[in-house]
C-alpha cells in the first residue's frame, strides 16, 4: 500500500529498531527521513513540518514511561503522531434513519462509480440492501457502467439516460425507493472550475437532504486532492472521504492528508481493483502496515469474510489428524485466493511487511494457482488418496494440466510435507516452526 512510502518508511523503523544509542542527532536523522519520505508521496509541506515538529520535540523532551527503551519510544511516538495527523480512529456509516441516503461526489474520473459498487458489496455483507439512483446525465454511458456493476450485486437501481435534468432523477428516485433502508445517489463528476456542476451539486443536495455527502477521493492526484477537497465542501457539507486507487499509489499521501484540510474523516479506501478489495480505514491499522508493523487484525476479520467455516473446520480438523488430503489442500488455496493477493495478505502479517520481495510474493501467487491447474487434472479417487499417483498417472494429470511431469511431482512433494508438518503440529501443538518452512517452500 502507497509502494514507496510504506517502503521508506518501514526502511526508516528498522534502522531506528536497530541503533544502540538515541541522541539528538539520531533523532533529526529520524525525522528528515520521515520528512523526505512524506513530502516524495505528495503529503502537503505544512503538515509535513508540522508533523516532524511534534516528533521531534516529543522524541527530545519527554522521558520514555517505565519499561521502555529510548529506541522503543522513539518508535511509538512517530506511530502516535502518524496515526493523529489521519484521524486517530476508525469511523464507519452510522446508518440511523430510513431512508439513509448517501450522496456521492467527486472529479470525473476519480473512480465514483466503481467505488459506489464496491460500498454496495461491503454494505451487502453487513446485511443490507442498498439501491442506487444515476443522477450522472454528463458523462456518457454512466447509466450504463452503473447498471453493470448493480447488476452483479444483485442492487436495485433507477436511471433513465434520456432524462437530462439530474434534479428531476433524484425526486423520481427517491419516490421509487422511498421504502428502502439505504439509498445511494451517484453524481456527475465535476471539477473545483464548473460552476455549473458544482450549482447542480447544492441543487440535488437540497432536494435529497443526504444523511451523509461522500468525498470520493482518487490516490493518484497528489497535492490537487487538497483543492477540491476545499471546492467541493464550500458547497456541499462532506461528512467523510473514500480515497480509491490507493494500491501502490506514489502520491497517495496528497489524498490521504486532505483529511486536513476540510476535517471530515476518511471512513473507507480502495485498495485494488477487485470489489472486494475496499475496507474501513482505521488510521491505527493503516499506520502500522505503512511502517512495517502488520495488521494481524484486518488478517482476522478477511479471514473470517472468505472463509467457509464448515469447510474450514472440517480441513483443519483433516490436517491435525493426518487425514489431509490433496481435495483439502485444494479447499485451503481456495480461502487463500478470495482473501486478496498474496503480497497484501503477507503485509498484514507483523514482522513481514516491507520484507517480501515483489517476485517471491508473485512467484508465491503464481505457483498456488498453477498448483490448483494440476489438481483440477486429478480425479477424485487421487486426490482423495494421492498414493495412488505413480508414473503413469503424472503423466497423464501433466498433460492434462499442461505442464512438465516435474512440475506435478514438486505438488506432491509439497502436499506429502503440508501432511507430515500438518501432522507433527497436532502431536505437538501450534508451536514449532513447521509453517515457516511450508511457507519458505513457496518462496524458493
Amino acid at each position: 500500500m502507497l509502494g514507496k512510502l510504506g517502503k521508506s518508511l518501514t526502511n526508516t523503523m528498522k534502522k531506528l529498531a536497530g541503533l544502540s544509542v538515541i541522541d539528538e542527532k539520531t533523532i533529526k536523522e529520524v525525522v528528515k527521513d520521515i520528512q523526505r519520505a512524506l513530502i516524495q508521496s505528495d503529503v502537503n509541506i505544512q503538515l509535513v513540518l508540522k508533523l516532524s515538529k511534534k516528533i521531534e520535540d516529543r522524541a527530545l523532551n519527554e522521558t520514555p514511561p517505565k519499561g521502555i527503551t529510548p529506541r522503543e519510544h522513539v518508535i511509538t511516538i512517530v506511530y502516535e503522531e502518524m496515526v493523529n495527523l489521519l484521524g486517530e480512529k476508525a469511523h464507519e456509516l452510522e446508518i440511523n434513519t430510513k431512508p439513509y441516503k448517501i450522496l456521492f461526489l467527486g472529479l470525473q474520473g476519480s473512480g465514483k462509480t466503481t467505488t459506489i459498487g464496491k460500498l454496495c458489496r461491503f454494505l451487502q455483507k453487513k446485511g443490507f440492501s442498498p439501491a442506487v439512483v444515476c443522477t450522472d446525465t454528463w458523462r456518457p454511458a454512466a447509466y450504463e457502467q452503473l447498471k453493470q456493476l448493480t447488476e452483479e450485486t444483485h442492487i436495485s437501481l433507477y436511471g433513465d439516460p434520456d432524462n437530462k435534468d439530474a434534479v428531476d432523477l433524484a425526486k423520481k428516485g427517491l419516490e421509487k425507493f422511498k421504502n428502502q433502508k439505504i439509498i445511494i445517489f451517484d453524481t456527475a463528476g465535476r471539477h473545483k472550475d464548473e460552476t455549473d456542476l458544482l450549482d447542480e451539486m447544492k441543487n440535488l443536495s437540497q432536494v435529497i437532504e443526504p444523511s451523509e455527502a461522500i468525498l470520493v477521493i482518487d490516490g493518484t492526484i497528489g497535492q490537487q486532492a487538497q483543492e477540491q477537497a476545499k471546492a467541493f465542501n464550500e458547497s456541499t457539507d462532506v461528512g467523510s472521504i473514500i480515497i480509491s486507487k490507493l494500491d501502490g499509489s506514489a502520491k497517495g499521501g496528497g489524498a490521504l492528508s486532505a483529511v486536513a484540510e476540510i476535517g471530515a474523516p476518511i471512513k473507507f479506501i480502495g485498495t485494488g481493483e477487485r470489489v472486494d478489495d475496499f475496507e474501513v480505514f482505521d488510521p491505527a491499522r493503516f499506520i502500522s502496515r505503512l511502517l512495517g508493523m502488520g495488521d494481524i487484525q484486518s488478517l482476522i476479520e478477511k479471514a473470517e469474510e472468505v472463509v467457509n467455516e464448515d469447510v474450514a473446520v472440517e480441513t483443519m480438523n483433516a490436517m491435525l489428524s493426518g487425514k489431509f488430503t490433496i481435495k483439502d489442500m485444494k479447499n485451503q488455496f481456495d480461502m487463500m485466493g478470495k482473501m486478496g493477493p498474496m503480497k497484501q495478505i503477507m503485509n498484514m502479517i507483523p514482522g513481514l511487511g516491507g520484507k517480501i520481495p515483489k517476485e517471491a510474493s508473485q512467484m508465491t501467487e503464481d505457483k498456488i494457482n498453477k498448483y490448483k491447474i494440476i489438481m483440477n487434472s486429478m480425479n477424485d479417487q487421487e486426490m482423495e488418496d494421492p498414493k495412488i499417483i505413480k508414473q503413469s498417472r503424472i503423466i497423464r494429470i501433466a498433460k492434462g494440466s499442461g505442464v512438465k511431469n516435474e512440475e506435478v511431482k514438486e505438488l506432491l512433494k509439497y502436499f506429502n510435507s503440508t501432511k507430515k508438518a500438518m501432522k507433527g503440529i497436532g502431536k505437538r501443538g501450534m508451536g514449532g516452526g513447521s509453517m515457516g518452512r511450508l511457507m519458505g517452500q513457496f518462496m524458493r
